[in-house]
């Protein structure tokens, strides 16, 4: 009895008369959501890898991967930490620099003081200086034993290295122990090394520090934050490493360049993510608007802030600093469900702003003034109370059917979604059954997230009269999807009457 899977045996051409067993999959599939949490962070930082993106899920992913925060403008660790306490703890950061950062380095030395092995630090900028390299006698007669030390990080050790072996051969063996790893251990994730000219033993004992690392961060700009693209990910710098990472929400940080505002649109629009920039520190609201104008930025995917930033609580540099509005509103919108919109939602780590700041509130004709130039403005008090919070929940389009925070998102993930979700379809054989299922897949998708209250209802079709031969005879299949977003409640009208003249008709009939 042979058993075969579903499309692998030619049915109308059998020959042997036998039992014939094929496996076939379940026709109805289900699929889950692509995560929408993840936030894109580009800026500068003293460690990990240049135009490369690296998950960031607590504090102490910032400071092993990223280094300690520091007062200056594109810090990536502090955006990275300001992210974590607004809740956004799903984070792919990607460092930039200007190209000068170096790498720390050091040397193991022999006897007389002749070079064994040259260490360098895996990755350039200055959290590499905090590195130490012991090369001591090993745990076993006749060894020796290599411990590297980092800042915050149980310190690697490599034990019982060349055993009976002098000169270069053990130089040799413990240069290939500290860059392919031991029997006992993986190879070093702090250092490299590389061997020396030396050809005698090593000195007995010695510990030695790393010098000369640099972060290359002086000469960053706007335009260095969005980088260049490339057909392979080690061609692409600056924003556009983040491709492929399923990053819906990004923040370039403290850009500021309203003319890199389309190419960040650009890529919003072809990866479904939502970019968040600001205007210059202390510009207007008019000013910004003219700046969004001029570059004819009018797309749901940018959402631009006014120039009025934040201070922030910095505890571990001891001081009140003035951020960027984008790191605070980016990484509310990933902490929050794609359905829900930012507009009237608490900042709770915003001590103040500019304008809050000089006593300076924004009056209702503001804000109004505000959500009609496409933008939005942190400010404290909010709808709901005296806290910090978005005053406009709006993206740059000037569609009001489409403008809203929770168009751009819902709209990404949904689309995300099905284009992960549907590949398979290809290379079928479309059929009335592949209609069905593949329909009945989309709705059951659609009906969770409107169980969930994520969106108020849907509608597909997928059938013949979409589908008509002349269509199908070409290799096309379409499915037609609507879907009808929950809408945000923007405005809350009461119409009070009161007064000793008011007549008030009383029911007779008991409460229910």
């Amino acid at each position: 009895m042979p058993i075969y899977q579903a499309g692998s045996l030619n049915t109308a051409a059998l020959q042997a008369p036998d039992l014939y067993l094929q496996i076939v999959p379940p026709k109805t599939r289900y699929i889950n959501g692509v995560a929408t949490d993840i936030l894109g962070q580009v800026g500068v930082g003293s460690w990990g890898p240049v135009n490369s993106p690296m998950l960031i899920g607590g504090p102490g992913d910032v400071s092993q991967k990223i280094g300690a925060q520091q007062v200056r403008k594109y810090d990536l660790a502090s955006a990275c930490n300001i992210a974590i306490q607004l809740g956004a703890s799903n984070i792919r950061a990607v460092r930039v620099s200007d190209g000068s950062d170096t790498a720390a380095t050091s040397a193991l030395k022999d006897t007389g003081g002749a070079i064994g092995i040259n260490l360098t630090a895996d990755y350039t900028g200055t959290l590499g200086n905090t590195l130490t390299a012991s090369l001591v006698p090993g745990t076993a007669v006749g060894t020796w034993k290599f411990v590297v030390g980092f800042a915050g990080v149980t310190p690697e050790t490599f034990d019982n290295l060349g055993a009976g072996l002098t000169g270069a051969a053990l130089w040799a063996a413990i240069a290939s122990a500290i860059n392919n790893g031991t029997t006992a251990r993986g190879p070093s994730q702090f250092v490299n090394a590389s061997i020396g000219p030396s050809t005698a033993a090593p000195a007995a004992t010695q510990t030695v520090t790393f010098t000369g690392g640099t972060d290359g961060a002086s000469g960053v700009t706007d335009a260095s934050l969005v980088g260049a693209d490339g057909s392979m990910p080690t061609q692409r710098k600056g924003m556009y490493a983040l491709r492929g990472t399923g990053a819906q929400v990004v923040n370039l940080i403290d850009l500021t360049d309203s003319t890199q505002w389309p190419s960040m649109v650009g890529y919003g629009l072809s990866e479904g993510a939502y970019m968040v920039t600001q205007g210059p520190v202390g510009a207007s609201y008019s000013t910004v608007s003219s700046s969004l104008n001029t570059v004819g930025c009018d797309a749901y995917a940018l959402k631009v802030m006014v120039g009025d930033w934040v201070y922030w609580q910095d505890n571990v540099n001891g001081q009140l600093r003035m951020m960027a509005p984008a790191t605070f509103i980016a990484a509310k919108l990933a902490a929050l469900a794609p359905h829900q919109s930012p507009l009237n939602k608490p900042l709770t780590n915003v001590v103040a702003t500019q304008r809050t700041q000089a006593q300076q509130p924004y009056s209702l004709a503001e804000i109004g003034a505000i959500n009609a130039a496409r933008l939005d403005v942190i400010t404290n008090p909010c709808p709901g109370g005296n806290y910090f919070g978005a005053r406009a929940g709006l993206n740059c389009s000037s569609n009001p059917a489409i403008n809203g925070d929770n168009y751009t998102r819902m709209t990404n993930f949904i689309s995300l979604t099905m284009a992960g979700a549907f590949g398979s379809v290809i290379g079928q054989l479309q059929t009335p059954e592949l209609w069905r299922s593949t329909k009945s897949t989309i709705d059951s998708f659609l009906l969770n997230l409107q169980q969930q209250g994520m969106i108020q209802a849907f509608g597909t079709q997928l059938d013949g009269s979409n589908n008509p031969d002349s269509r199908v005879a070409l290799g096309y299949m379409q499915a037609d999807v609507q879907v009808k977003y929950l809408s945000v409640t923007r405005y809350f009208l009461i119409n009070l009457e009161a007064g000793q003249s008011v007549s008030i008709t009383v029911s007779a009939s008991p409460r229910s």
